[in-house]
């Protein structure tokens, strides 16, 4: 018998089912998650992805709504769900000896769901309620606008949560349909991870996952990242900024170097930005890099939170960063930034809600089940070379720029262009 915790079976239907057993917990997490989310979606049908995420907890042919919740609090559990630009995850978290409840309600609620008349206008009123929220939230609107101005006219860019007009016009046959062309065993992979044993799992969701429709699915349209600016002015004492470049796919050769130049320029309170934006100038409350890697593509960029009257100097500052990164890093701050990474790698297999979602996704992108071992090598093997290889990559890229508030005091594109080619 194997002594590995992972396990990994793929049925003829093309189904795959990932389990990684974790003997020291007393719990099981276990999720479906699915290859489809904003970036699959047509233009008419912008934010059905989301949508259906809200409709699967509205009740199916034996459960209500109600009951749904009901069952999983009962056993002191919880069940979630996310839709993201590539993927919609549906997953639980239950004490070990309910995990058949959980695949049982998982399996149920992405096959038998019923879509009744009233549960999806009623959920359309939420969704509705949900888009105007954000758009009263400019910290949180201004990453819509910024991966929109990146991706402009194409599915990449559009809104996970689509337009209330799309919400407020789509039809439960849209509904339906889209599910039926996604939702497929050869689009999804299950997966669990806890104190469980691979073949329980294994037999469960051949059970109640045995009606999903078998078909192959459409790819996605590529992603073509052409940046660009987009400025609102706002009435608010705080303008909410964005700047970013095209950056490195998962599968990308300099994807691990990215993620520590990430950390080195604004991966928290010791970095770059923080130190020099914050610390220093007090420029800003907030600052901060990421690094988002998709299956074809990727964005790196800069978030700002910074009053009317720092908006002028902010910029310039956060280019003077980006110039001098490739001049140098020093050994302490690489060694920081790696152990950073890694502690975060490692601290997360502590969750069984993280690990679950880690192996499904390296399965989704990879094909196979990364050993954290390998990883924690490639974060090691990564030389102050290979960042500023990455960085002189990214930030030669053509430039996208979003901002929220008080910004008619900022730098425009052209001089954020002039100062980058310096």
């Amino acid at each position: 018998m194997s002594t590995d915790p992972i396990s990994v079976t793929r049925l003829p239907n093309g189904l795959t089912i990932v389990t990684e057993r974790m003997t020291r917990v007393e719990t099981v997490s276990f999720g479906a998650y699915v290859s489809t989310g904003a970036r699959h979606e047509k233009a008419t049908e912008n934010g059905v992805s989301h949508f259906l995420e809200h409709m699967a907890f509205k009740g199916t042919t034996t459960r209500s709504a109600a009951r749904i919740a009901e069952e999983i609090e009962n056993v002191g559990g919880h069940i979630n769900a996310y839709t993201a630009r590539e993927q919609t995850a549906y997953y639980v978290k239950l004490l070990k000896e309910d995990l058949p409840l959980g695949v049982d309600i998982i399996g149920d609620i992405l096959t038998h769901s019923t879509f009744l008349a009233e549960e999806v206008e009623r959920e359309r009123g939420v969704i509705l309620q949900e888009i105007g929220q954000a758009n009263d939230t400019p910290d949180d609107i201004v990453f819509d606008h910024f991966q929109e101005t990146a991706y402009p006219g194409q599915p990449m860019g559009r809104a996970i949560l689509g337009t209330e007009d799309l919400v407020a016009g789509m039809s439960r046959e849209t509904l339906t349909g889209y599910m039926r062309e996604h939702y497929t065993s050869r689009n999804m992979v299950i997966a669990a991870a806890g104190n469980l044993h691979h073949d329980q799992v294994l037999d469960l969701v051949q059970t109640h996952f045995r009606d999903l429709p078998d078909h192959e699915t459409a790819p996605a349209a590529e992603a073509r990242y052409t940046g660009g600016e987009r400025r609102v002015a706002r009435d608010l004492d705080q303008a909410h900024i964005l700047l970013g470049f095209p950056s490195a796919a998962y599968r990308d050769p300099d994807y691990h170097a990215v993620m520590l130049l990430s950390t080195i320029l604004g991966g928290g309170m010791s970095s770059r930005l923080f130190q020099e934006i914050r610390e220093k100038r007090g420029l800003v409350y907030s600052v901060y890099s990421f690094a988002q890697p998709f299956l074809d593509g990727g964005l790196f960029a800069i978030y700002a939170g910074t009053g009317e009257e720092q908006t002028r100097e902010l910029i310039p500052v956060a280019l003077d960063e980006l110039h001098r990164l490739p001049q140098g890093i020093a050994p302490e701050e690489l060694s920081r930034a790696r152990a950073q990474l890694k502690s975060s790698l490692l601290m997360s297999l502590e969750s069984t809600g993280s690990r679950c979602e880690q192996i499904a996704r390296q399965l989704q992108v990879h094909g196979r089940v990364i050993p954290t071992a390998e990883t924690v090598a490639k974060i090691d093997a990564v030389t102050e070379a290979d960042i500023i290889a990455a960085a002189r990559r990214i930030f030669s890229g053509a430039p996208t720029l979003t901002a929220i508030g008080p910004v008619s005091g900022m730098p425009d594109l052209d001089s954020i262009r002039a100062r980058l080619a310096a």
